[in-house]
C-alpha cells in the first residue's frame, strides 16, 4: 500500500515498531544503511514480535542506491521538524514513500532542500516554550502512515 523509509535508523525498537506498522497496513519497510544495529538483532525481532519474518523489508546500502532504484514517477514525502507544511494538507496516494530520518539527527539538510516542496511536518502546538523537539520516530511513522491509509480507504 505505502512505503515507509527509515534513513539510517539507530534504535531497534523503533524499527521493529515500524515493521509492525508496515505489516498491519500492507506496506513495505525500506531501511537505508548504515543501521545502528544488526537487522537480525534480538531487540529488533523482539520489537517486531514474531511477525518480523512476515514484514516486507528492503535494505539499501545508501540513499543513492535507494533513489536510483525507485520508479521515475514515485512520490516522496520527507518528514521533518524543519518544515511548516502539515502532513494532513497532502493528498497521499498508494505507493507513496514516507521518508523518516534517524532518531538523533533527522534527515540531512541537503536532502530536505532537494525535496523541499515535499517536506512535511507533524505540528506540535503544545511545545511552544517547552523542551520537546520532536515525537518518537515510531509514533511519527504511525501518525502519518495511518493518515495516508485513511485518505485511501
Amino acid at each position: 500500500m505505502f512505503n515507509i523509509v527509515m534513513v539510517q535508523p539507530e534504535i531497534p525498537h523503533n524499527t521493529g515498531a515500524a515493521g509492525r506498522l508496515a505489516l498491519a497496513t500492507g506496506s513495505t519497510l525500506h531501511l537505508i544503511e548504515p543501521l545502528g544495529f544488526e537487522i537480525d538483532d534480538k531487540a529488533v525481532k523482539r520489537a517486531g514480535l514474531d511477525y518480523w519474518k512476515d514484514v516486507d523489508v528492503k535494505t539499501w546500502s545508501s540513499w543513492e542506491d535507494f533513489e536510483t532504484n525507485m520508479a521515475a514517477d514515485s512520490r516522496l514525502f520527507l518528514l521533518t521538524t524543519k518544515s511548516t507544511q502539515p502532513y494532513w494538507k497532502k493528498a497521499f496516494q498508494e505507493g507513496d514513500y514516507l521518508v523518516f530520518g534517524r532518531e538523533t539527527k533527522g534527515l540531512d539538510a541537503d536532502l530536505i532542500e532537494k525535496h523541499k516542496d515535499d517536506a512535511i511536518t507533524i505540528p506540535m502546538p503544545g511545545t511552544t516554550g517547552r523542551s520537546t523537539r520532536s515525537l518518537n520516530l515510531a509514533t511519527s511513522i504511525g501518525i502519518v502512515l495511518y493518515e495516508a491509509v485513511r485518505q485511501n480507504s
